[in-house]
């Protein structure tokens, strides 16, 4: 089963790079962040005619997670629990069963949280928070838990071609990143760095001064796999000619097998 994460940024500007994506990497289950849509306006159909089942968290301009997927899930859970005030369309569940048991994957698009002194520092954290406990719970299941998304964390220098320019960003704080650690501890496997320990090894580069051009990119798009989930781990990849693409978006899918 092949597993992919990409922030698309922007569903409906990029349907057609999402479309030629999925043709060439034909994905089992896909986990889209910021797709900038309400569920009513999601370009479904486009994504149905290639054969996939579409479900979708949305919101009005920003934000927004969604999960296609090849087979229809069991069940669908929106938003993350914790805070019943929280408005922000960054989280969804699905269940999937197989002939060796049921899979559980989140499409996550963790809080950005810059600047950081604002309130959107101490939202991210929270946020964080509210997963570290959700996650805890799920791991009691003691089932295939695999958690992909945006997590807007750089966990550690090597995922930075120049770490010095982001100390002062919220991807980089160091509660951002004892946070991703805490999630780390509990049990989960960072899917990448399991296999790799390369530098260069990133998933976003910005639109701005070049940075795709000069390989100044970040790896904050992640798979934490729970024990179960990381046994079954086959390869883990990161697709990156999708960003010389035109239009792109500026994250890239990050896939996994697993058995």
């Amino acid at each position: 089963m092949k597993i992919v994460t990409w922030n698309i940024n922007g569903v409906k500007a990029r349907i057609e790079v999402l479309t030629t994506w999925l043709q060439e990497s034909d994905p089992d289950i896909v986990c889209l962040q910021e797709i900038k849509s309400v569920d009513e306006s999601f370009p479904r159909f486009e994504l149905e005619a290639l054969g996939y089942h579409v479900e979708t968290h949305g919101q009005k301009g920003f934000n927004g997670v969604a999960i296609l997927s090849k087979k229809t899930p069991d069940e669908v859970t929106r938003g993350l629990p914790g805070d019943d005030a929280d408005e922000q369309a960054r989280f969804i569940e699905a269940v999937f069963s197989t002939e060796k048991g049921a899979v559980r994957v989140a499409s996550l698009y963790l809080p950005n949280g810059n600047p950081i002194d604002t309130a959107k520092f101490p939202y991210k954290l929270g946020w964080m928070a509210r997963l570290e406990r959700w996650a805890e719970d799920r791991l009691t299941l003691e089932e295939p838990l695999i958690l992909a998304g945006d997590y807007n964390v750089i966990p550690e220098a090597i995922d930075a071609k120049i770490p010095e320019a982001w100390v002062n960003d919220a991807l980089f704080q160091p509660e951002t990143r004892q946070a991703f650690r805490r999630l780390e501890n509990l049990g989960f496997t960072d899917a990448v760095r399991s296999v790799t320990e390369d530098g260069g090894t990133y998933t976003f580069w910005d639109y701005q001064a070049g940075a795709w051009q000069k390989n100044n990119g970040i790896r904050i798009d992640h798979f934490m796999l729970s024990p179960e989930a990381a046994n079954l781990l086959e390869s883990a990849s990161i697709e990156k000619h999708v960003r010389a693409w035109e239009k792109p978006s500026d994250h890239v899918p990050v896939a996994i097998t697993i058995a």
